[in-house]
């Protein structure tokens, strides 16, 4: 089998002289919160992004991703391009703005990038290239950022040149590995706190499931989320929720009906409940109560589809997978394990915490309906962006 530095040699005919990683992530609790700058509890997987990388001397990065054309970005001009929006090019040119933005100098190099992190697995493929490009920059020019300003880099290139408006949870997960809360209250300095909890010794897999949905097409849906709860915080002169106490928004929740709809209120309280939930989730975890920490996992699961709103896409009838899917496995289930929509929703995947004794059959019975390879088995990653090897 042809290793990744033997693939470098091939397409640049050179040696490469380092090998980065960074891995995808899943979010165990605090869904659609972190652009509310609210709590998130996620934690890193074990599949990766992968790049052999070598120096050019030039001011151009050449990267070719697997199964892809070769991409070439120019360094001497690092402003944003509107043609390049959702495009490899795009991200490579906003970590690098990232970098030049802080003061650094960064320069070209040359890049063969593998991944097992697919896109749309609903395990944040573009966040672990992202990360993994930052990992990369940061040690090749001794940059000496930590974790958490690399993610906050990456959410840069994301919502800025790429011109999707996520959150900061996927760049951190990433980034910082392992399984970690994380507190935005204060989005230029989140706290980063990791949660010691060995989840292989819990008796339950941790399984991610491809509903079939595609998000092609579904950024409009995504965007209506933060663009609802910042119609709700207007009404408070606030831009984000983490900053409009509770009991006002309820005490004044006629107006904010008439002025923001009643999906923006529910959507609302959904990021509300949920930050509680988080809360309670690490706290499980950390005193060892796994039945509860499981309760919590399918509360947020209830919550993101009855009050968040992000399992069906607006209008869709015929297809309706994640739906389905979730239906699907509280069925196989049985009132045991947990599930719950995972990440951004609408497509995508779902995720499920399932007793090993179970396992098997509840595997054959999503891939019965939903494909063979529609389950897939995950365990927790202790590092995040990191040099695998160096010359």
């Amino acid at each position: 089998m042809t290793t990744l530095k033997e693939k470098f040699q091939t397409a640049f005919g050179a040696a490469p002289t380092h090998v980065f990683s960074a891995p995808g992530r899943t979010e165990l609790g605090g869904n659609h919160t972190d652009h509310q700058r609210g709590c998130v509890l996620a934690a890193a997987v074990d599949l990766d992004t992968r790049a052999a990388v070598k120096l050019n001397g030039t001011s151009v990065i050449r990267l070719l991703s697997e199964g892809y054309p070769l991409c070439e970005v120019e360094l001497n001009d690092l402003t944003i391009r509107p043609e390049e929006q959702n495009t490899t090019a795009a991200l490579i040119r906003g970590v690098a703005a990232g970098f030049v933005n802080r003061g650094f100098v960064v320069g070209g190099f040359d890049a063969y990038v593998t991944s097992t992190v697919l896109p749309g697995s609903g395990l944040s493929s573009s966040a672990a290239f992202e990360v993994m490009l930052g990992t990369a920059m940061n040690h090749l020019f001794s940059c000496g950022l930590d974790a958490v300003a690399i993610a906050q880099i990456a959410q840069y290139a994301e919502n800025v040149y790429f011109g999707k408006p996520c959150g900061l949870m996927d760049q951190m997960a990433s980034s910082v590995g392992g399984c970690v809360a994380i507190d935005f209250a204060d989005h230029a300095a989140p706290v980063v706190t990791p949660v010691d909890f060995d989840f292989s010794a819990c008796g339950h897999a941790l399984c991610i499931i491809d509903s079939g949905a595609s998000h092609a097409d579904l950024t409009d849906e995504y965007a209506a989320i933060p663009a609802e709860l910042s119609a709700v915080c207007g009404l408070f002169g606030k831009a984000v929720l983490r900053d409009v106490p509770e009991n006002d928004f309820y005490a004044r929740l006629p107006e904010v009906r008439k002025a923001a709809g009643d999906r923006a209120v529910l959507r609302a309280i959904h990021v509300y409940e949920e930050n509680r939930r988080v809360a309670a989730e690490v706290e499980a975890l950390r005193r060892g109560d796994f039945p509860a920490f499981l309760e919590t996992v399918n509360l947020s699961g209830f919550s993101s589809q009855n009050l968040l709103q992000n399992v069906i896409p607006a209008g869709a009838t015929a297809h309706q997978e994640v739906a389905l899917a979730l239906g699907l496995a509280r069925h196989l289930l049985g009132g045991r394990g947990a599930c719950r929509v995972h990440g951004g929703g609408f497509a995508g995947t779902i995720q499920a915490f399932v007793p090993d004794d179970m396992l098997s059959e509840f595997r054959a019975g999503m891939e019965a309906v939903l494909g063979a390879g529609s389950c897939h088995v995950l365990s927790i990653r202790p590092t995040g962006g990191t040099v695998v090897s160096a010359d």
